[in-house]
């Protein structure tokens, strides 16, 4: 019968494991997290810290399908900020050559309704008030579900209002 198991001395494992955490690990850069990214791409630029822009920068750099999404977001906000619905066409065309499948569906859906879009980017009118009550009520029916009728949702929708 072989014996199983270390023969060696407690002081051989001791040292060597006292020799690699002394050895210098090498030092890299955390990667940003996905939402930091996300929001410097969304950001105006002008509104980044030097240092923020240094890092999209390198970011971008390491990932072309980024570098071209970027492209295609800048883009696509500097059309609604400066309402240019004349280069709508453009952009749709410049996004279905890029192989960017989150942007086709975007693009897609921008397809299907453009006679909105293309209100939405001319004329001065905007939802967007409407949107934040409705926004505003769905919250308070989804904290008080189940908890009593129509007269106590009335309440807190009315007392807001």
């Amino acid at each position: 019968m072989i014996p199983l198991g270390y023969q060696g001395s407690y002081g051989i494992v001791s040292a060597c494991i006292r020799k690699k955490r002394a050895s210098p690990r090498p030092v890299t850069a955390r990667p940003p997290a996905p939402r930091v990214v996300t929001r410097w791409i969304l950001s105006r630029p002008k509104k980044l810290t030097e240092l923020e822009q240094l890092r999209l920068k390198a970011v971008l750099a390491e990932c072309p399908e980024l570098d071209a999404l970027a492209g295609h977001v800048r883009s696509f906000a500097r059309m609604l900020t400066e309402r240019q619905d004349e280069r709508l066409p453009q952009w749709l065309d410049a996004v279905r050559q890029d192989d960017l499948p989150s942007l086709h569906s975007f693009a897609a859906g921008i397809d299907r309704d453009r006679d909105a879009v293309i209100a939405g980017l001319t004329l001065p009118w905007s939802s967007g008030v409407v949107e934040g009550h409705v926004n505003r009520i769905k919250m308070l029916k989804r904290q008080m579900f189940g908890r009593a009728g129509f007269d106590l949702l009335r309440k807190p929708v009315l007392l807001y209002a």
